[in-house]
């Protein structure tokens, strides 16, 4: 739903828009802190960094991604967005699939315990 929010042991991330096929999140990630490595069945990601720099996996890749530029997560393959840096870091996420729920997320490895 537009403008949901969460609070996640990582940052937060908060719903801007979303349509048939499609969802739009702002993804803040505090320094030093990384997301899940995860795959999603049902969905890619596009990610644009808005601000700071991102230090990504990409099926066992690391890629580092400076703000303005952008990295493309095919469906299926595993992926985490880290921020390495000490400022924080926000990420504009485009979900394109036929399922875009929260519950479509198989964690392969999580800094804080979290179901994998």
């Amino acid at each position: 739903m537009i403008g949901e929010t969460d609070t996640r042991p990582w940052g937060s991330w908060q719903v801007l828009d979303e349509g048939e096929g499609f969802k739009v999140k702002r993804i803040t990630v505090t320094p030093g802190s990384r997301l899940s490595y995860q795959t999603h069945e049902h969905r890619a990601e596009h990610w644009v960094v808005a601000a700071g720099r991102a230090t990504c996996v990409i099926d066992g890749e690391t890629v580092v991604a400076d703000t303005g530029q952008c990295i493309d997560v095919p469906l299926g393959v595993p992926h985490r967005i880290g921020n390495a840096d000490d400022t924080e870091l926000v990420i504009i996420e485009v979900m394109r699939g036929s399922y875009l729920g929260e519950d479509d997320i198989i964690r392969l490895a999580d800094d804080f315990g979290r179901a994998e």
